[in-house]
């Protein structure tokens, strides 16, 4: 069960980070080097549906726990880097 909109904002970023590495790592490699550009459409869209709603999450949490916008702003740079959810994920841990 989730315990806080913080627990549920912490498992959507490293799933989003997950996705990034997959679309990275797995998904444009194929593409180039496989000829396989199909991935990168089903990768891309998967990951953009994830961060979307990450920020969306992202934005509930900063308003209704009344975050200060450095914090909400280092989780939002945490999503746009590819080890960034993971880097960022113990600081969420102790909130």
């Amino acid at each position: 069960m989730i315990r806080s909109q913080t627990h549920l904002l912490r498992i959507l970023a490293l799933t989003e980070g997950v996705s990034f590495l997959l679309l990275l790592g797995i998904a444009m490699p194929l593409k180039y080097l496989a000829g396989l550009p199909m991935l990168v459409k089903v990768f891309g869209w998967g990951h953009g549906a994830l961060f979307v709603a990450l920020c969306l999450l992202l934005l509930k949490v900063t308003l209704e726990e009344r975050w200060p916008l450095t914090r909400s702003g280092m989780v939002f740079v945490a999503a746009l880097l590819p080890f960034g959810p993971f880097l960022i994920d113990h600081r969420l841990k102790k909130l």
